[in-house]
């Protein structure tokens, strides 16, 4: 061990037997505690099984009868409340089994200014001792608990709800606890020890990521414990933990916001795909909280063009981008992809919207029956007097809603005046009331289709003109740079919207100017969270912006494993240009613990710039790159590698093909050699065993073994394919092989093997 590690010989004599009492107490008192809430459990059963037999047995099925009714509402509330009460009830004995299993992990003894030395324990949740009060145990979020992850020994501070408290820490000390057996402990002088990552660290990966709080480091556990920030985003290399800290961030939300009241429907995950939705649904419950909602940019504008268009969505953009390289369709991918996802492109929408309301929008003049109601001139001033910023249709159907309230008297007189004739003309009784209800209508019908002549405005209508009128484009474009072929770019959208079909890009376009003209909103998130947030284009974030008026947002991403454009960190200032909040923090986290020493070394070779991080120095084999003079041979190599990967006890293995097509050819191969599963980014799931899976579906992942599939110079050739190839080798943990066939990439010409 290393030096700031006193080792396990402080387990002898006086210090392990303290150590084992202070377990077997804590034990103890779960135990008991779990007692009687199993005791409470069961008797909230019986209680809810006779009440619901009582309810059956009192009380009709089927009633029009309002009293009836109303007796049997109340039996439902009573039988809510109590399935409640055994739900709850049920929830924490799962938790007090949790904790007997291992009910602490870390302790520091502290010394409070002015007070006795305080022994703290540190572990998933609390354990509070009923009789006294005391409390044996911390959970991992209270303030107190800082310290374990952020100070050495020495003078330590925290922030408690009564303020500061400053204090000296004169022990850290770390547990091995499982099955309720206490395995080690050490004492470490300086940090949450490399030794204690090493081990896990070294572990197999699982089909559902871990919780990580017995390891978080200081710059992780400041992420988390942040509050003072409307937007925090965080850069992090390969690894570096930016999933993970983010879910125990929510997991501390949602611990600090008991007061603030802040639920699991108040929270939403954007997540890059179904398959790592599924991934992460396990860690809010390990960390003993509910899971929180989770969409992809897929499910929301799903939710938003219902039945309207055929969307494209993500994956299958990035397959015909990817498929169709160097070709012309490709191309106008391409460069449809970097318009539309541009500054500048957001800048032309932004315009239309204010030149639209200001000049396009046709008022007129509205009469009823010869009387002036309004003129468009009042009309227009109405509308562009908007001091509060509502939304322009919203806007538009105050001012129809203005207009129909003064006409609506003016129509009571009309057929007044109409029935007074009737009266005059008895005689004329059968001609004149179908003629005069004709002619009503008439003038109502026409009316009506006047005043929403500029009160209806739709965003599709909107976004087409933009497209169509050209010297329109041209006005609204001055200044701004556009691509080559931007004619043609635009031609291809129109041709698209008019077959019903819209492009991942054109989604993102029509959302904005769906939610800037409409206003719809969801009120009631008030955390965001935004995984792999290189992925998303300014107009998305805009999106976001809109469509989570009340929430604080966490941005997690790594410009390096961007796809379909070049990153850099001057995405980040933008991101912070258009949420233009008063408190914004950008963090980095350079240190990536995913990978091996020599698979991070391997992959950022290929990357060929240094993207200013360092791998945590846990060692391994070399990767190696396999060539094969046919797809036959490489297949026979990597069957030999997946079996050799099992016997050695590997558990997750993947094989990563560029595209999902190839994935399906490479499944075509493997299934009737061995037990392989074909993942899709939107409908597979992660298990254990033989994957295979495109690489683009693969970020967030993590894998024992990576085999990367077809890694030739005719495969991974762009600038495009480098960036994919990086992102593939950094989902493996302990070992990585690349195959191809004839002559290997030029990205992995600087490997010897």
């Amino acid at each position: 061990m290393q030096d700031d590690i006193k080792g396990q010989g402080n387990q002898e004599g006086g210090q392990a037997e303290e150590e084992q009492h202070y377990l077997s107490e804590v034990l103890d008192l779960v135990n008991q505690q779990m007692e009687e809430e199993l005791k409470n459990a069961a008797l909230s059963k019986e209680e809810l099984i006779a009440f619901r037999k009582e309810m059956y047995e009192d009380t009709v099925h089927y009633s029009r009868d309002f009293a009836r009714l109303t007796e049997m509402n109340q039996y439902l509330a009573v039988v809510k409340n109590q399935t409640e009460k055994y739900t709850h009830t049920a929830r924490r004995v799962e938790r007090y089994k949790k904790i007997l299993g291992s009910p602490y992990f870390g302790r520091f003894d502290f010394q409070e200014e002015g007070y006795d030395q305080e022994k703290i324990y540190i572990g998933l949740y609390n354990v509070i001792d009923a009789r006294t009060q005391d409390v044996r145990v911390y959970d991992w979020r209270a303030p107190i608990s800082s310290i374990f992850y952020r100070y050495e020994l020495g003078e330590a501070r925290y922030q408690a709800p009564q303020g500061e408290i400053i204090g000296e820490v004169s022990l850290k000390r770390q547990y091995k606890i499982r099955h309720s057996q206490l395995k080690y402990f050490f004492d470490s002088n300086l940090r949450i020890t490399d030794d204690a990552l090493q081990e896990i660290l070294g572990r197999n990966s699982s089909p559902t990521m871990r919780q990580i709080v017995e390891t978080l480091q200081k710059e992780q556990d400041e992420i988390i414990r942040d509050r003072s920030n409307e937007v925090l985003i965080v850069q992090g290399v390969a690894g570096s933990g930016k999933t993970s800290i983010a879910l125990h961030r929510i997991a501390y939300l949602m611990y600090e916001g008991f007061n603030s009241r802040l639920r699991s429907n108040n929270i939403l995950i954007i997540s890059p795909n179904d398959v790592f939705c599924q991934y992460i649904s396990t860690v809010l419950p390990e960390l003993g909280e509910e899971n929180v909602l989770q969409a992809t940019f897929d499910d929301l504008t799903g939710r938003v063009f219902p039945g309207r268009f055929r969307v494209e969505t993500r994956d299958q953009q990035l397959e015909l981008l990817l498929n169709r390289q160097n070709t012309p369709l490709g191309s106008r991918k391409e460069k449809n992809i970097m318009f539309k996802g541009s500054r500048s492109f957001l800048k032309i929408l932004e315009r239309l919207i204010y030149h639209y309301g200001h000049r396009l929008i046709q008022f007129e003049d509205v009469y009823y029956h010869g009387q002036l109601i309004e003129s468009k001139q009042l009309i227009k001033s109405r509308f562009l007097n908007n001091k509060i910023g509502i939304p322009m249709t919203k806007q538009l159907k105050r001012i129809e809603k203005t207009l129909w309230e003064r006409i609506h008297p003016l129509q009571k007189k009309r057929r007044a005046a109409l029935t007074r004739l009737v009266a005059v003309n008895p005689e004329h009784l059968l001609e004149i009331k179908p003629y005069a209800r004709l002619l009503a209508l008439r003038e109502a019908h026409a009316l009506m289709e006047k005043i929403h002549s500029f009160t209806e405005v739709d965003y599709q209508g909107v976004y087409e003109r933009l497209l169509k009128d050209r010297r329109l484009f041209g006005k609204l474009a001055q200044g701004l740079e556009l691509p080559e072929g931007i004619e043609e770019l635009l031609e291809g959208t129109l041709e698209d919207i008019a077959k019903g079909e819209l492009s991942y890009e054109d989604s993102a376009a029509l959302f904005y100017l769906k939610l800037r003209l409409e206003g719809e909103h969801y009120s009631d998130i008030r955390q965001v969270v935004i995984d792999e947030a290189q992925d998303y284009s300014p107009l998305q974030y805009q999106v976001f912006k809109l469509l989570f008026p009340n929430a604080h947002f966490t941005i997690l991403g790594d410009v390096a494993q961007t796809i379909e454009r070049t990153g850099d960190e001057a995405a980040y200032d933008q991101v912070k240009e258009i949420f233009a909040c008063p408190h914004t923090l950008k963090l980095t986290l350079t240190k990536g613990y995913r990978s091996t020493f020599e698979i991070s070394a391997f992959a950022q070779r290929i990357y060929g710039e240094s993207r200013g991080g360092f791998p945590f120095e846990r060692h391994g084999p070399e990767p190696e790159v396999k060539l094969a003079a046919n797809l036959q041979e490489m297949t026979g190599k990597m069957l030999r590698d997946i079996a050799a990967f099992q016997e050695e006890g590997f558990e997750t293995i993947a094989v990563i093909g560029k595209t999902f097509a190839d994935c399906q050819e490479i499944y075509k191969k493997l299934h009737q050699k061995i037990k392989v599963s074909l993942v899709h980014p939107r409908e597979g799931e992660m298990e254990k065993g033989v994957l295979i899976i495109p690489a683009y579906g693969a970020k967030g992942l993590e894998f024992d073994c990576a085999l990367i599939h077809g890694a030739d110079a005719q495969n991974y050739q762009s600038e495009l394919d480098k960036r994919l190839l990086y992102i593939a080798c950094t989902r493996a943990l302990h070992r990585l092989q690349l195959y191809a066939v004839g002559e290997k990439s030029p990205f992995l010409r600087f490997s010897a093997h």
